[in-house]
């Protein structure tokens, strides 16, 4: 009998612990490349805390080190008069100064190819979020990208003055602001999109593998909610474990399709196992870059930055020239959609539609003012995608 490996989010990153790894703050779905190759090697390592006073830097965000996007091209300096980009992000040497880097690193792309603001660049903390952020926005910031922490947003939340884009989900905790907006990488969305789409496909009787790991479970969690709703029944739903295979492939075999919601380590494995006949689903969390042969015919959803590289708003941002595993790079391109639509925001009405056909996805404005993304779907094809 087939063995599986062990079901555990592999993550070797020093910004994520094990414990982040259970919190709502990690925002994408697995991650396991080094990013200090993507942060400026002249930069200090300051062991104590950055200063008060944001520094406006128009000169080196908008021409991101050959390191980061070699391709962007040059950038001039705006005029005084231009909008002008709050980037409030955490430090390198805060625990989620490295994502917040290749973030930032996407930011600067963005503001390289399209040279129609002014970036500002402020270290915070969710200790020193709100001074930073009152002290930005004096100094003529007009709209602000960040925070990128749970923690740093519901600080921050009942002080925001000026259009804000959160990029993690806003939670419960943070009191209401009309102005503050939310575009995040969460796998709710995904998993949502992904009954939707069984359901597209003429799907009515699923079967959702998932394993113990908290990541699977927030998958199956909401996959199954948004069934419920679409169908009218939840599900069902099968716990897979090291020595359970042939239950699987029995429950399998009364099915009409099956939804993975493991990682690709473990999914080739059960798939394998199953009919080739059966149709097979999962989220952007099996495109790791390395599909084995056995995910092959796999119907999986992605953003347009990997799943459609010609496509002209993808075509016109450079891609980081510093080798980046797929979830790292998912971050980046989350960079390049913020800043596109920072700029949106700074002259959106109250209560107007916004849409942009993003790289992270088909991005709306929907409700309690969260951007709502819609995926393409793909199909695996062994070590490449089809």
């Amino acid at each position: 009998m087939q063995r599986l490996t062990p079901l555990l989010v592999g993550v070797v990153l020093t910004w994520l612990t094990p414990v982040l790894a259970q919190t709502p703050d990690y925002i994408i779905q697995s991650n396991s490349a080094p990013m200090k190759s993507l942060l400026s090697p002249a930069a200090p390592a300051a062991s104590a805390p950055q200063p008060a006073q944001p520094k406006p830097q128009p000169a080196a965000p908008l021409n991101p080190p050959p390191s980061v996007a070699a391709s962007a091209p040059q950038a001039k300096a705006p005029p005084r008069a231009a909008l002008r980009i709050g980037v409030l992000l955490p430090a390198e040497t805060t625990a989620l100064g490295e994502a917040a880097a290749v973030v930032r690193s996407g930011v600067e792309a963005a503001a390289a190819a399209d040279q129609n603001a002014q970036l500002v660049n402020v270290d915070a903390t969710a200790q020193t979020v709100v001074a930073h952020y009152r002290e930005a926005v004096a100094s003529g910031v007009g709209v602000v990208i960040g925070p990128l922490s749970r923690a740093a947003i519901a600080e921050l939340a009942p002080y925001v003055t000026v259009p804000t884009l959160a990029l993690n989900s806003v939670g419960r905790e943070a009191p209401y602001n009309p102005k503050l907006y939310s575009l995040s990488l969460t796998v709710e969305g995904e998993a949502k999109q992904l009954a939707r789409l069984l359901r597209d496909d003429g799907r009515a009787n699923p079967l959702v593998l998932a394993s113990g790991d908290a990541l699977s479970q927030r998958i199956r969690q909401a996959f199954s909610d948004e069934w419920r709703v679409l169908a009218g029944k939840a599900p069902q739903v099968l716990a897979v474990t090291a020595d359970n295979l042939p239950v699987v492939v029995q429950a399998a075999g009364q099915t009409d399709a099956v939804v993975l919601a493991v990682e690709s380590r473990d999914a080739a494995p059960l798939r394998a196992a199953l009919s080739p006949d059966l149709p097979v689903y999962a989220t952007s969390q099996l495109n790791n870059g390395n599909t084995p042969p056995e995910l092959a015919g796999v119907r999986f959803i992605d953003m347009p930055w990997f799943l459609m590289p010609d496509h002209p708003a993808v075509k016109r941002y450079p891609r980081p020239t510093t080798p980046l595993t797929v979830q790292t790079e998912r971050l980046y391109a989350l960079g390049i959609d913020a800043y596109r639509l920072a700029v949106q925001l700074a002259a959106l009405r109250q209560n107007g539609a916004l849409r942009l056909d993003g790289v992270t996805g088909d991005l709306k404005l929907g409700r309690d003012r969260v951007f709502e993304r819609q995926l393409p779907a793909g199909v695996m094809g062994g070590n490449r995608l089809q």
